[in-house]
């Protein structure tokens, strides 16, 4: 697939089902005069993964402009002239004239550059911009520092969390124990042989003199991460409060290990404190109010896909009492509408690697299939997703009766219940859509009528719209 046809892809996901710019692309009603804001979007697009598309003839409001041929060749020149000569370094752009049900859009395309990051011309390298949450704005300085770093070659978790240690030191400060029980691994016999195979894993280094212990083997692996300079900011905090709000804290619990040492207690933890306890007789039992494969995902996949580059916001999962939040620094890399289907698209690939091989990620996939699985199960409302500048942030929600729902809550379960079904390379039908919400068969008409509602927000289509039958009917989300 070239550009162009990725292009025209991206587009339609921006348009439907709920206009949306992305970080890859931009509208553009017409030309600007200001030049300044055209290199900042070129600054943006050449330091984003993947380089990005700005699109003529499209207004804010998602309309059609018409865009004359004069006016295309001015936009081409002008924006041509910008990128060879307003960047630190030039840019070579492309474009193309393609047509979007009967409209004629231009299309330029800005690569992502080899060298980053790209800044505007006449100022330092803070002088950058980036695309965050579908717009260009200028880049923070920890992430021109991130910028530079990558394009250095050397990523977060490579880089030195504590240096000039002795064998002893590293051991003393690594929990490496824990990593050869994960691994099913028998501990070697020297400390030799064990400080071989942690270089192996990435957690450390022999250097010229002593050795290192990198970032990844620090987060992973600290007996504490206190020991390690600016790594207890990266501890997990659990914090509960009274009610619904956060105005009354009732008590707060910051992590103190690795996050590959601590995570099955962090889990428990929050099962133990959002559950409530049945007494039957002498005997205790905890009913979860969720499931514990969906914290498991969503805590894992919060861990994997952080933004370290942010500074002051660590992961936090909070407890409400009718509902629970999980945040991490970071915007969500891709379209949070789409988490069950897309394959994951991580920040820390070496991290993400690590744990899966380590076992606390279930495979290469952002696990979110396998989470809203088990919360059908137990008949819960959809979780949400959202994504700002510089955090992603999943709530999860108690049980609640269908009748107490609301309409958008009830879309959202249907949609989120397609996109697992076309997962499972299935469709969705009324009867399946019963047994999402746990209604009998004379129930058939709400659930018509709460997927007719889905439809009509354009979330999901009929798998077959050449079909009379509406007995048989099936659906598939938008993106199918």
């Amino acid at each position: 697939m070239n550009w162009q046809e990725k292009a025209l892809a991206l587009l339609e996901r921006t348009l439907k089902p709920i206009p949306q710019e992305l970080n890859e692309m931009d509208w553009k009603g017409g030309l600007s005069n200001d030049k300044e804001r055209l290199a900042q979007h070129i600054s943006a697009f050449s330091n984003l993964s993947g380089g990005g598309t700005l699109v003529f003839g499209i207004h804010n409001d998602a309309t059609f402009a018409e865009l004359m041929q004069a006016e295309i060749e001015k936009t081409v020149t002008r924006l041509d002239n910008i990128a060879q000569n307003r960047m630190s370094m030039p840019i070579q752009i492309e474009h193309a004239v393609l047509e979007y049900e009967g409209h004629p859009l231009l299309f330029v395309h800005i690569p992502e550059a080899r060298e980053k990051p790209v800044h505007l011309r006449g100022g330092d390298i803070y002088n950058c911009y980036i695309r965050s949450a579908g717009h260009t704005v200028k880049a923070a300085r920890q992430f021109v520092r991130r910028l530079v770093a990558e394009s250095e070659g050397v990523t977060y978790e490579e880089r030195s969390a504590k240096s000039g240690l002795t064998p002893d030191e590293v051991l003393r400060l690594l929990d490496y124990h824990k990593a050869f029980e994960l691994l099913g691994r028998q501990v070697p016999s020297t400390s030799e042989a064990v400080l071989s195979f942690m270089e192996e894993l990435g957690i450390c280094s022999k250097e010229i003199v002593g050795y290192m212990i990198t970032h990844l083997g620090a987060v992973l692996f600290a007996h504490s991460l206190a020991e390690f300079d600016n790594m207890q900011a990266r501890a997990v905090i659990v914090r509960r409060y009274v009610g619904n709000n956060n105005r009354q804290l009732l008590w707060e619990q910051k992590g103190v290990m690795g996050y590959a040492v601590g995570l099955e207690g962090l889990i428990s933890f929050v099962m133990k404190n959002t559950g409530s306890e049945k007494i039957d007789g002498a005997v205790r039992e905890l009913v979860p109010t969720y499931p514990r494969v969906a914290i498991r995902e969503f805590i894992a996949n919060a861990l994997v896909h952080q933004d370290f580059d942010v500074k002051g916001m660590p992961i936090t999962i909070e407890i409400y009492g009718n509902r629970l939040t999980i945040t991490n620094p970071g915007y969500s890399l891709n379209d949070v509408n789409r988490l069950i289907d897309l394959p994951p698209h991580s920040r820390n690939e070496k991290m993400a690697q690590l744990m899966l091989q380590l076992g606390l990620c279930e495979r290469r996939g952002s696990g979110v299939d396998r989470a809203v699985e088990a919360m059908e199960k137990m008949l819960l409302p959809a979780y949400k997703a959202e994504s700002g500048s510089n955090f992603t942030r999943v709530t999860l929600y108690p049980l609640k009766p269908l009748a107490e729902m609301t309409k958008e809550e009830r879309v959202e379960a249907c949609y989120q219940h397609c996109c697992l079904t076309y997962t499972d390379n299935a469709t969705m039908n009324n009867q399946s859509v019963r047994e999402r919400f746990g209604l009998n068969k004379n129930q058939s008409t709400i659930a018509s009528h709460i997927i007719a509602d889905t439809v009509a927000k354009g979330l999901i289509k009929s798998s077959n719209p050449d079909s009379d039958s509406r007995k048989f009917v099936s659906y598939v989300p938008f993106y199918a």
